[in-house]
């Protein structure tokens, strides 16, 4: 799983991108733990991790309002929501509020999840309770200003149409689409179609229902006192009313098998295979297959599909994986993503090595191969811990998957533990299955039986 992107003022879909380079989980804890935690009445937990080496501090805060949640055939509604959020709240309209957060040196960000609704923010530690106090307004008293819907609508319709012009990020949205289960594999900017049936009535029925702080997350990392900040936890959100959980009908998944027309001298090819997700056995052992098959230029895609036969600009694979709800017990699917970005002319060759590549993988890894892995992977651990940001967004992922903070002592274990013959393990033992596939572009491939 990689970390949440956080950049000024600006909201950050990774879905949109090509398969990223495999990540471990970024650690949460020293390896003498220091993260405390409470659990609001309502149900929000606070967790928070002092640095007293770092004069920064940033809080990650997920409240269970995600995408999921859209109406049906309304695919979009919580992507507005989150902008309509920022346009205005408490006391501040809507310059008041950029200019409050300039005003205090924050590095923000807003996004969109499929089961929640996040916020991040980062700057001086002795800043950050003053950060919160605004976003705290930001969930619990927007103005939602209706004559802003408009303007909303035009910027985010005009998101969704520049996708048309970057096909790599279409086709793994697309893929994601076939790979899980509607509502969870819809994606959470929402689509055009989705977007043109959306009324306002919808945004503010969807903050009414589904802003909730059952099941919310706020995290903190830096240069901060606990006990304090539990005490201003408590004053922003403790009588914070519980609501139900709003219901969610599964919906169907796509065909296993597609092909999307495109018109232009390249074809994109994606993948899905099922894995290990997150805090299931054999994760680690998926995390070091996914990293040898496609985590950067010593990988055996890049080896085998471009470097030796250069039929493609991109290729790469990463562990990814969706977590059908915002509890910690709620079920999780863990997959295998594969891209490769090539010509029209050499998409064929390009999906046949793909395929032998992922047939290869199940005979095992070799011990070079890891620890040139392990190596990389315990080089991001170490400097992670450097970014309080990187720390605060892990916090409260752990705790969203797991219902505790990992330390990062159990990190390095696990990668420690790595051998090859376990993880060659891990991929024979896997059922043999085909994988999710997705080509876009100006002619469909021929597949094996």
């Amino acid at each position: 799983m990689s970390p949440v992107v956080v950049g000024p003022a600006r909201r950050t879909d990774t879905r949109r991108m090509p398969a990223p380079s495999p990540s471990l989980p970024v650690p949460t804890a020293a390896a003498r733990p220091s993260t405390q935690h409470r659990t609001l009445a309502n149900g929000l937990t606070v967790l928070v991790e002092p640095m007293k080496r770092v004069q920064s501090a940033a809080f990650s805060l997920m409240v269970p309002a995600g995408s999921s949640l859209d109406p049906p055939g309304k695919n979009a509604c919580a992507a507005l929501l989150c902008d309509l959020l920022t346009r205005g709240s408490g006391d501040l309209d809507n310059r008041g509020f950029t200019h409050a957060l300039d005003d205090l040196g924050v590095n923000r960000g807003e996004s969109v999840g499929a089961s929640h609704l996040s916020v991040s923010a980062a700057t001086v530690a002795e800043n950050l309770p003053k950060a919160l106090r605004i976003y705290r307004d930001l969930f619990r008293d927007p103005h939602l200003p209706e004559e802003e819907f408009a303007p909303a609508a035009d910027g985010l319709r005009q998101s969704l149409r520049a996708i048309e012009d970057e096909p790599a990020q279409r086709v793994m949205l697309e893929l994601r689409r076939r790979t899980y289960p509607a509502p969870w594999g819809l994606p959470t900017d929402g689509t055009l179609s989705g977007l043109d049936a959306l009324t306002y009535a919808d945004v503010v029925h969807l903050h009414r229902t589904a802003v909730r702080p059952n099941h919310a997350v706020l995290a903190v990392a830096g240069h901060v006192d606990p006990e304090a900040w539990f005490d201003l936890a408590a004053e922003c959100f403790e009588d914070w009313e519980e609501k139900p959980d709003p219901p969610i009908e599964p919906g169907p998944r796509g065909p296993a098998r597609d092909h999307l027309h495109h018109d232009g001298a390249q074809t994109h090819i994606a993948l899905a295979l099922p894995a290990a997700a997150y805090g299931e056995p054999g994760y680690y052992e998926a995390w070091a297959a996914a990293a040898i098959l496609g985590g950067g230029m010593s990988s055996r895609l890049f080896t085998e599909v471009r470097e030796k036969r250069g039929l493609c600009y991109s290729v790469s694979a990463s562990l990814s994986g969706l977590k059908a709800g915002p509890g910690p017990d709620a079920a999780q699917e863990g997959r295998l993503f594969c891209y490769a970005g090539t010509t029209a002319e050499r998409a064929q060759q390009t999906l046949d090595v793909l395929l032998e590549e992922l047939t290869r993988l199940r005979d095992g890894v070799t011990k070079d191969e890891l620890t040139r892995c392990v190596a990389r992977a315990k080089s991001g651990l170490v400097m992670s811990q450097e970014s309080t940001t990187a720390r605060a967004n892990g916090l409260a992922r752990d705790w969203r998957h797991l219902g505790r903070v990992q330390p990062l002592s159990e990190t390095l274990d696990a990668v420690n533990a790595l051998t090859a013959e376990n993880v060659s393990e891990y991929l024979a033992t896997r059922p043999p299955a085909p994988p999710t596939a997705l080509t876009l572009g100006p002619a469909a491939l021929d597949w094996p039986d």
